[in-house]
């Protein structure tokens, strides 16, 4: 697909993922593949205006209820929304009230907007992910259905094997690094119908699988300072982004950083 008139305008809705963690920057804040994906639209486009209304540990009636309207009212050129994942990660996970949700979501964005996109969120290699696979496999079969009803495009993350690769994860093992990041940019921005920069479905060079001492270290630091936090926030009804703001708010003129 090539588009017939540049974009002008980009709103992000969504959890930790499109939010941008944990794609760090000097100052402690997140970038992320929304923020990578603005800047290139900017980069073409003068006036190009960005929101990112994303806002980490959101669960999909959290996005619907505090992003959806939000978002629609700002009128932009292309909206994405990518949630329901953390739903799926719950112990307990209503399946029919999470696609209800989201074909809720999806019902009042894509009207709003003149291309609506969605994702199937890639999935990290490893014995948890196995456990919540067909979840996630369900979730993204609707997502397939919804943009079908709905006239969106689908970013197929989960279907590129490169983005299940460890090293481009983060050691909390729930959110991708800078370059995970950079590859989901290329791929947003290829569905697009934008020129392709870089095969972002490239598979990196062969690892080399550390020796077990090391392993066990990283499974130590990753239950120390990851896992053992996020069952606590489960088992008290918190959530990393209670209380936090989005980062952009409203729909402004985005100012491609310097290089």
């Amino acid at each position: 697909m090539q588009m017939n008139a540049p974009y002008t305008s980009l709103v992000a809705v969504g959890d930790s993922f499109t939010e941008g963690m944990s794609d760090a920057l000097p100052d402690g804040t997140y970038r992320g593949w929304a923020d990578l994906l603005a800047a290139r639209l900017a980069a073409r486009t003068p006036g190009f205006r960005y929101a990112n209304v994303a806002v980490r540990g959101k669960l999909i009636r959290q996005i619907v209820d505090e992003q959806v309207d939000t978002a629609a009212a700002m009128g932009a050129d292309v909206i994405t929304l990518v949630g329901g994942l953390n739903d799926t990660l719950r112990p307990k996970c209503d399946m029919g009230r999470v696609r209800g949700l989201l074909e809720d979501a999806a019902g009042r964005l894509a009207p709003s907007c003149r291309q609506l996109v969605l994702m199937r969120s890639p999935g990290r290699n490893g014995p948890v992910m196995e456990r919540f696979r067909p979840r996630m496999e369900e979730l993204f079969s609707f997502v397939d259905e919804l943009a079908a009803r709905h006239g969106a495009l689908v970013v197929d993350l989960y279907g590129a094997p490169v983005l299940a690769d460890q090293r481009l994860w983060h050691v909390d093992r729930l959110h991708l690094t800078a370059e995970g990041h950079r590859r989901v940019a290329e791929a947003v921005w290829q569905t697009l119908g934008l020129e392709a920069e870089h095969d972002w479905r490239a598979m990196l060079p062969p690892a080399v699988r550390p020796g077990w001492a090391a392993r066990r270290v990283g499974d130590l630091r990753f239950a120390r300072e990851h896992l053992v936090p996020w069952i606590g926030r489960r088992l008290t009804g918190r959530s990393s982004g209670d209380g936090r703001p989005p980062k952009r708010p409203e729909l402004l003129p985005y100012e491609v950083p310097a290089s």
